[in-house]
């Protein structure tokens, strides 16, 4: 054998009791499972010794924001250490294929609070084919599936017009969806408070998934509202896939803001019921109460209606400004989920000008009375000197729905990280670890077995996967061994960037990326396409 892992406790990814077992590895695949006591021990070039570490597959981020980066930064830290061994990317409607030129340079300054400019990067690609290849060319530190991006499939056929879809755009995009699908995308993604992929109506948006649903692909929708309105808009997407007969997995899956303080129960009884009638849902979410997302997100649709030029231009007059503050503060823009802006939740955490960096870390409150201003016109002001750009953290979640909700069995676990920023959501380091550490050891909301479950077996299942998501024999040998005892997140809110500790070693393929605690120079990952249905 390549490698043999001796005397580990296999947390085997069902969810069933942990066993003691050695577990070789040979090209790549777990080649041979021997559980104590059942014979002769095997032999390989390399003995790693557990000596009381877990062993588990390798965890899946079912919602990642590293579309750049793991084609910026081969070392990709952020998620190797953390143990996870695939990442889903294209998320929330926005990302980089399919695009023409214009779309390129529209969707780069759109989503610069996520991912850079990417003045860094050769764009040598445009279709969804084209940029898995370029994975594929490159290597990277973990494997990476993609979903098509809704709000990017409009923009190429519609342009940024609030309107419907004339029916040639409709089977432009419907085409482009279809050839993401062919090119290996696992589904689509749409990002429903963000332009324009907002801008789409159900009947739209059901025959764009009645696409997905031909190639077996899922529905991966950040919804309309997880604010005021958030259960009507959790109900509008089950019945949206029902109708296109799509699979349907919900985005970071959250009841947040005052007005569903303790409502997660009932988020959970209306996914039970359409479970029950025979839909096919799961859901991801991470172990956090705060989000994150750009600031200008948080602006009224019609204030970003023609792409972000336009929003500047709107910002930078007077009358139209106000218009857009009456919306913000006092009626609740659908950017900010129909709830009225509290400014002191809102903590500014990324600025793409290093000229802002003194905003970093603090409440637009807190620098707008540092200042001597109203929040709205600080807010103004670094939305234009920044050129969009700017990350916040919102403090808007509650502990008890998001306990309720990681105890779903559709559960599954996604950091929605976001790199970029001065001062990015932990989440973004330390997302497993904190599950396994924090909230399984520590709370005991749930088994250890369970968590590791939510974290690889189901999600593998939801991405249509044969062969990853369980320490199985023939099974991909990509593995993570870690410390049940001491595992957890280094990051926090006021040092984000800190690596885990308690996960010495991660492999990809067999080969180690992480060993000892230290990034290896491995590039292992690939790109991990659609299985023919």
């Amino acid at each position: 054998m390549d490698l043999v892992i001796r005397d580990a406790r296999v947390i085997d990814g069902t969810g069933d009791a942990s066993y003691r077992a050695d577990v070789s590895v040979q090209d790549g695949r777990i080649a041979e499972i021997r559980r104590e006591g059942d014979g002769p021990r095997p032999t390989a070039e390399r003995t790693v010794e557990a000596e009381g570490l877990a062993l588990s597959p390798g965890f899946i981020d079912m919602h990642a924001h590293s579309d750049l980066a793991v084609l910026r930064d081969p070392d990709h830290s952020a998620k190797a250490a953390q143990g996870v061994t695939l990442e889903v990317l294209g998320q929330d409607g926005l990302s980089y294929a399919p695009v023409d030129d214009r779309t390129l340079a529209q969707v780069r300054q759109a989503i610069t609070g996520w991912n850079g400019d990417g003045s860094d990067i050769d764009f040598d690609w445009r279709t969804v084919g084209e940029y898995l290849d370029r994975i594929d060319r490159q290597g990277i530190a973990v494997n990476a599936a993609y979903l098509i991006p809704q709000g990017t499939v409009r923009m190429y056929a519609v342009g940024w017009d609030d309107r419907d879809a004339t029916p040639a755009e409709l089977d432009h995009m419907k085409r482009l969806v279809a050839e993401g699908m062919e090119q290996g995308a696992v589904g689509m993604s749409s990002g429903l408070t963000y332009t324009p992929g907002m801008y789409a109506k159900d009947a739209e948006l059901t025959e764009l998934c009645r696409v997905v649903a031909q190639y077996d692909g899922y529905y991966c929708p950040h919804h309309r509202s997880y604010g005021a309105g958030a259960l009507d808009a959790y109900r509008e997407m089950v019945e949206l896939t029902r109708t296109a007969e799509c699979s349907l997995h919900l985005a970071h899956a959250t009841m947040n803001f005052g007005v569903n303080k303790g409502k997660g129960k009932d988020l959970l009884a209306l996914l039970d019921e359409a479970i029950a009638g025979g839909a096919d849902i799961s859901l991801d979410t991470y172990p956090y109460t705060p989000g994150a997302t750009t600031l200008v997100a948080m602006l009224p649709s019609w204030a970003n209606e023609g792409g972000p030029d336009a929003t500047l231009a709107r910002l930078k007059d007077d009358e139209t400004a106000e218009r857009i503050r009456h919306h913000v503060e006092e009626i609740g823009a659908d950017g900010c989920h129909g709830v009225p802006i509290e400014w002191d939740r809102i903590e500014i955490s990324g600025v793409s000008d290093p000229g802002l960096a003194s905003c970093v870390g603090k409440t637009v409150a807190q620098a707008a009375t540092e200042r001597g201003e109203a929040p709205w016109v600080t807010a103004r002001r670094l939305l234009i000197n920044d050129n969009l750009g700017s990350t916040i953290l919102q403090h808007v979640g509650h502990e008890d729905n998001v306990r309720a909700i990681m105890q779903h069995p559709v559960h599954t676990g996604g950091s929605d990280g976001i790199l970029q920023g001065y001062k990015p959501h932990p989440r973004a380091y330390g997302t497993f670890p904190h599950y396994l550490g924090h909230y399984a050891r520590d709370l005991g909301v749930m088994s250890l077995e369970e968590t590791v479950a939510h974290l690889t077996s189901r999600p593998a299942a939801r991405l249509r996967l044969p062969d990853r998501g369980l320490v199985r024999e023939g099974y991909r040998a990509d593995l993570v061994l870690f410390d049940p005892e001491t595992v957890a997140a280094g990051s926090t809110f006021e040092a984000p960037r800190t690596l885990p500790v308690g996960i010495p070693h991660v492999l990809v393929d067999g080969k180690f990326v992480i060993e000892d605690g230290s990034r290896t120079d491995v590039l292992a990952g690939r790109s991990v396409r659609r299985t023919t249905k």
